[in-house]
């Protein structure tokens, strides 16, 4: 039997929900079709998992503050399979949420592996269904290298399958993953290696921002190692051994690999469809989420794009606003798209890179603000650490194209200066708003 529907989505995540959501809204009928724990990575392995075990490393780092703070007593321990338990509860309630809100708005939901067998045409199990139009968000999973012994480490998703700390890790890899579980795993105990194989890690991100966070990832004690590349994993005995050149393998527990991601469209079957898709299986669109075929869609990390939750669910919802809602242009404008890395301490980004400013309006058009300074938390603390703020501006007005935070409440505070400048916000607007005192925000308003 075939199953014909307005609109078939492929995939549960934050793109797929979003957008199924909101064209039922508009009155579409909606099949959402999803192999796994409704949310994607989001959920399940990625952005709230992360941001929990975050917030138990900022705790245990704290306690190294303590005692200058006045307060004495025995270190707390830390208990990790307590921490997974009550996360793991938090991410169930969840998938429960996600579930009653597509039910509540009239998605239907079909658990299965989708394969295509015709243009809009799609099998799961042993029935087929059929969309008028049709949206392909089935998101992406980790990569491992093709090397001897990859497959003895973990990539991320292992990391939310840890059941235990490992003693001694090596983190391998330079992207906002990478830093991220390297400083949760150092923070909570675990003796870690970041290898990486250039100079400096995040090199996407404004060339101020991976140095600073080198150099305080060493100081919070975790082993970078830069230039670094990895060519083998052996297993002997309890141990991993990690060969990267150095006239010693190093001896690890685990190894965590967090080298890319890569989009899961290879059991899809695209080929029936007419999709194009590139090398690594990403599927191009354009800027309306289109793909090369009429009335099939394409929307978050499959897509190549920022892989971001909020930019999936915001051009999610804005195509289904443009196909079911009769809004004829509507779609996410990929500029100035804020975006944190959860690192210690954190980073905050939204716009240009100094180097992408420079290229786009010429080194005459551009101004640079920095500011290095160290917040008012660590006036009575001997262990100090700095943080530093860049504005890139552009022009005669100096509009404010690019923001780039590097330090403690950097992930709270960039958002307000994101609207700010979507909004257009040049310098001296800036100059011209009053400062809250004492708060490192501040700084981004007195800069001269």
């Amino acid at each position: 039997m075939t199953v014909a529907t307005d609109f078939l989505v492929i995939g549960g995540g934050s793109a797929g929900v979003a957008t199924a959501r909101r064209a039922a809204r508009h009155g579409a009928r909606v099949i959402l079709i999803e192999r796994d724990r409704m949310g994607g990575t989001c959920v399940n392995v990625g952005c709230v998992p992360k941001k929990v075990m975050w917030q138990a490393g900022r705790l245990a780092k704290s306690q190294c503050d303590m005692d200058d703070y006045g307060f004495d007593g025995q270190p707390m321990t830390h208990d990790w399979q307590r921490l997974v338990q009550r996360r793991e509860a938090y991410i169930r309630r969840l998938n429960g949420i996600y579930d009653t809100n597509l039910e509540r708005e009239g998605v239907e939901v079909v658990r299965g592996d989708a394969r295509f067998i015709g243009p809009r045409r799609v099998q799961v199990g042993s029935e087929e269904y059929v969309g008028e139009h049709v949206l392909i968000a089935v998101g992406g999973r980790p990569e491992r290298p093709e090397i001897p012994g990859a497959h003895l480490g973990i990539d991320s998703d292992g990391f939310f399958g840890l059941e235990q700390r490992p003693a001694r890790v090596a983190v391998i890899g330079a992207g906002y993953i990478a830093v991220e579980l390297a400083g949760i795993l150092q923070a909570l105990g675990t003796e870690t290696s970041l290898l990486y194989r250039r100079d400096t890690v995040l090199r996407d991100f404004d060339a101020m921002l991976g140095p600073l966070l080198v150099e305080a990832m060493t100081s919070q004690g975790v082993r970078m190692m830069p230039n670094t590349v990895v060519s083998r994993i052996e297993q002997v005995g309890e141990e991993l051994h990690v060969d990267y050149g150095g006239p010693e393998p190093l001896r690890v527990e685990q190894v965590l690999w967090a080298v890319g991601r890569r989009p899961v469209t290879d059991t899809l079957n695209l080929p029936a469809t007419g999709v194009d898709c590139d090398s690594r299986g990403f599927v191009p669109v354009d800027a309306y989420q289109n793909t090369n075929q009429p009335q099939v869609y394409a929307v978050g990390d499959v897509t190549g794009g920022p892989a971001l939750t909020p930019v999936a669910i915001a051009a999610g919802r804005r195509l289904a606003d443009r196909v079911f809602g009769g809004q004829v242009d509507r779609h996410l404008d990929m500029r100035m798209i804020p975006t944190v890395v959860f690192s210690s301490p954190t980073i905050g980004t939204v716009g240009l890179t100094e180097a992408q400013a420079r290229a786009q309006y010429g080194d005459d058009a551009i101004k640079v603000y920095q500011s290095t300074f160290r917040s008012l938390y660590y006036g009575v603390l001997d262990n100090k650490q700095i943080s530093c703020f860049k504005l890139v501006c552009a022009g005669e007005d100096e509009r404010v194209v690019g923001c780039h935070l590097f330090g403690g409440g950097a992930d709270e505070m960039l958002q307000g200066f994101a609207v700010a400048m979507r909004m257009g916000a040049r310098k001296q607007d800036l100059d011209d708003t009053v400062a809250i005192h004492p708060t490192s925000a501040e700084e981004l308003v007195t800069m001269t």
